[in-house]
């Protein structure tokens, strides 16, 4: 009979590493470049004004326009990295839930909603800042069928 080839568990691995929060500096400084490409994008997608993106990302219009222009060199603060996450968030989910362009006209179209009280996506976004973002993305997981 063979000896059993078997391995102990890994436990060092699980353990080693602290979980990844928007709080710590090495982790936003991983995490920005490929979260400020992805904004880039869906501000394309979404067809939104410089000001609109500088307001939802929570930055002033001339950073915002840095940031485009891909010349901005420092890393996002935990709150603009959560922005961006709720807004990746909603992007995503618009695009599971939508397979036309309605994906990226949702989040411009006036919604009867309680959430929206007759306002766009990106209006109540803008006006709720972190709270609205993250009940917007909850919303579209909701709708999908995620939640």
């Amino acid at each position: 009979m063979a000896a059993s080839t078997t391995t102990p568990l890994a436990t060092d691995s699980l353990t080693a590493r602290p979980p990844q929060t928007f709080a710590s500096e090495d982790d936003r400084k991983r995490l920005t470049p490929t979260a400020l490409e992805a904004v880039r994008n869906l501000a394309k997608s979404w067809d939104v004004t410089g000001d609109e993106m500088a307001a939802l990302l929570g930055v002033s219009s001339s950073t915002w326009d840095r940031i485009r222009s891909a010349s901005w060199r420092q890393s996002l603060s935990q709150d603009q990295l959560t922005r961006a996450s709720a807004m990746i968030g909603v992007f995503k989910g618009l695009h599971l839930l939508f397979a036309d362009g309605m994906a990226d006209r949702w989040i411009k179209l006036r919604n009867s909603g309680p959430l929206f009280s007759n306002r766009s996506p990106i209006e109540t976004m803008i006006e709720g800042g972190i709270p609205a973002m993250l009940e917007v993305r909850r919303y579209v997981d909701a709708l999908r069928g995620g939640l």
